[in-house]
């Protein structure tokens, strides 16, 4: 029969304070118990003596030590294991845990003592409990730095890409500004060498009248000088040679006349209070994004519109052309759309009206609906201006907006800044002197296309073509490359 160290332990447990026997006594009855456990429990009853195992009387005077028991205890002691705590009102073991004070207490103040009535929980239960706690803690401790070191990578990446981005956007003000500085030189240099050219002009026409006048003088202080050299002859002479001199109408010949001089005035053409208001327009047509080269859709032409010219011409023809009829085309009104839609960027394209008494053009959703009447105002997704009777211009917001215009544009700007909600409408006849006529504030989303509507005509009327074109003006300057980071 064998039995383990452990198990052998709680056996030799004293069944008053719950812990190894500390001088046990053997009872009348046989059971046994801690001395010290014993008389604190004479002490504190009033009424006979009982054995806390069988509840036989038993006389606690006459309870002899249990030297054999006493022997065993001492020969399973472990060396170096330190004596257990006692408590300092009993001298007993502290072996139960108090649940209700949370404090270590001893198997008599649990019956006897202050700690009667409340729940106690042996030692090695609460232990377990509590190691088990402390882990799930350690566990949560971990789990919530685990977070936190998360949360500051998350942190540190934010930082560098908040930091590279930042290099990047400095970078491309350093570069624009730079694009900036060399076109204004560019226009300075311009200005100058104009006032310059200018100047030289009216300095050599100068020079050459000067030229002549200091001839004349020189031809008339010749004559005086030989007026006085005859005139300081004597009498016989000069009466005699008189004759012979020049003649006053060759006098009067060098003699330089009034009405010959015209002043000459500095007009370079350039009034000194419209420098940078005409520099800022060539500067803002320059830096316009590159003209797009777009090409119209068949596949959303009108039945009655022709496309040419390599799908850059429309034209309304006589005779419907033979085509499905498919959800992306036009039934009703006869628009058709760009072969290419834009969901981001800047973006700027050039329409040919001509001398078209009747038009519109503009941008238009991807999902707006293209059968039936179109509707045109920004509430369905359709952004234009447009010309009628030849006269009106008028933006197609809510309500339609007349617009101001001066002479009649043949060319039509349309400048499409996607992320800033912006698109404005020029009159692009002067290329260096774009002159806006309307622009549309909104929220766009999705895929927009630039869209021609040629307008309905009868009997030949408003029957000219309309073509995308890129602007005729100056290059434009390419986007700049961003740094590798």
């Amino acid at each position: 029969w064998q039995v383990s160290v452990p198990e052998l332990q709680a056996q030799l447990q004293c069944p008053i304070c719950l812990e190894v026997f500390r001088e046990p006594l053997v009872l009348l009855c046989g059971h046994s118990c801690c001395k010290d456990c014993l008389v604190s429990l004479s002490q504190h009853l009033d009424s006979q003596l009982r054995c806390p195992v069988c509840r036989q009387a038993v006389d606690g005077c006459s309870s002899p030590p249990n030297v054999s028991l006493a022997g065993v205890i001492e020969a399973l002691r472990l060396p170096g294991n330190p004596e257990p705590a006692v408590c300092s009102h009993h001298r007993n073991p502290l072996s139960l845990f108090c649940e209700k004070d949370q404090e270590l207490i001893c198997g008599l103040c649990g019956l006897l003592g202050s700690h009667q009535r409340h729940r106690v929980t042996p030692i090695s239960t609460v232990y377990s409990r509590m190691k088990e706690e402390l882990a799930t803690l350690i566990s949560d401790l971990k789990q919530e730095q685990r977070k936190v070191e998360e949360h500051i990578a998350k942190l540190v990446n934010n930082r560098t890409r908040i930091v590279n981005e930042s290099d990047v956007f400095s970078w491309v003000i350093h570069r624009e500004f730079q694009e900036l500085h060399h076109l204004v030189d560019e226009e300075k240099a311009r200005c100058l060498e104009g006032v310059e050219g200018h100047t030289r002009g009216l300095v050599a026409s100068l020079d050459m009248q000067l030229e002549q006048a200091q001839g004349t003088r020189e031809r008339l202080a010749q004559a005086e000088r030989v007026l006085e050299q005859f005139g300081s002859e004597s009498h016989h002479e000069f009466i005699r040679n008189y004759h012979s001199m020049a003649s006053r109408a060759e006098l009067q010949q060098a003699r330089p006349l009034e009405s010959t001089f015209s002043p000459i005035s500095f007009k370079p053409g350039l009034h000194q209070a419209d420098i940078k208001l005409t520099v800022w327009k060539r500067l803002f047509r320059k830096v316009l994004p590159a003209p797009e080269s777009l090409k119209l859709d068949p596949a959303t032409a009108h039945p009655l519109l022709e496309l040419s010219k390599g799908n850059t011409v429309v034209q309304r023809g006589l005779l419907a052309q033979p085509c499905a009829s498919q959800p992306e085309r036009f039934d009703y009104s006869t628009c058709v759309l760009a072969s290419r839609g834009f969901s981001c960027g800047r973006h700027y394209w050039e329409v040919v009206v001509g001398s078209k008494s009747h038009w519109r053009l503009g941008v238009i959703k991807g999902t707006a609906s293209r059968k039936g009447k179109l509707s045109k105002s920004p509430e369905h997704g359709v952004w234009l201006v447009g010309l009628k009777e030849g006269r009106v211009y008028e933006a197609f917001s809510c309500p339609r907006v007349p617009l101001p215009v001066a002479g009649r544009p043949h060319r039509i700007g349309v400048y499409l800044h996607y992320e800033q909600g912006q698109l404005t409408f020029f009159d692009a006849d002067r290329p260096e002197d774009l002159r806006p006529l309307y622009t549309f504030q909104a929220d766009f989303q999705g895929k927009l296309y630039p869209i021609l509507d040629t307008c309905w005509h009868e009997r030949g009327s408003n029957s000219l073509p309309m073509m995308v074109s890129p602007p005729s003006g100056p290059g434009h300057l390419a986007p700049p490359r961003p740094p590798k980071m």
